[in-house]
């Protein structure tokens, strides 16, 4: 292949789509709305599609890793979002450093579990 790749953009569910298009937006991401049940929602050149569907198989099997600049200023600003008073059944887990990088760990409202980390 010579084509160039200019992104990737999974496709996420959402068992309450208006819960999750809130918690997106809160997570500091800007939605583009596509379609009445599909959503872009992007934070600078990464972006991935919610759409209003839920398949639990799916949802519980799914991970994303996003990486950031710094993982502990990154876990900073999610503590102060206070996510988990706002939004029922958001978890966090704080950072753990391993051998190739560190990463904090975010449940959505739906249980897609995100990876926000940074490599060494």
């Amino acid at each position: 292949m010579t084509q160039g790749v200019k992104s990737i953009r999974p496709f996420i569910g959402a068992e309450n789509f208006e819960v999750s298009r809130s918690f997106y937006r809160d997570l500091g991401f800007e939605e583009v709305i596509l379609e009445p049940k599909l959503s872009l929602f992007k934070r600078q050149e990464t972006g991935f599609y919610l759409q209003d569907y839920y398949a639990k198989d799916w949802i519980d099997n799914t991970m994303i890793f996003m990486e950031v600049e710094n993982t502990d200023e990154f876990w900073k600003e999610l503590v102060y979002l206070n996510l988990t008073k706002k939004y029922e059944g958001v978890r966090l887990t704080p950072v753990r450093t391993m051998e190739w990088g560190k990463e904090c760990f975010v449940h959505d409202p739906s249980g897609i579990l995100w990876h926000f980390g940074e490599f060494f």
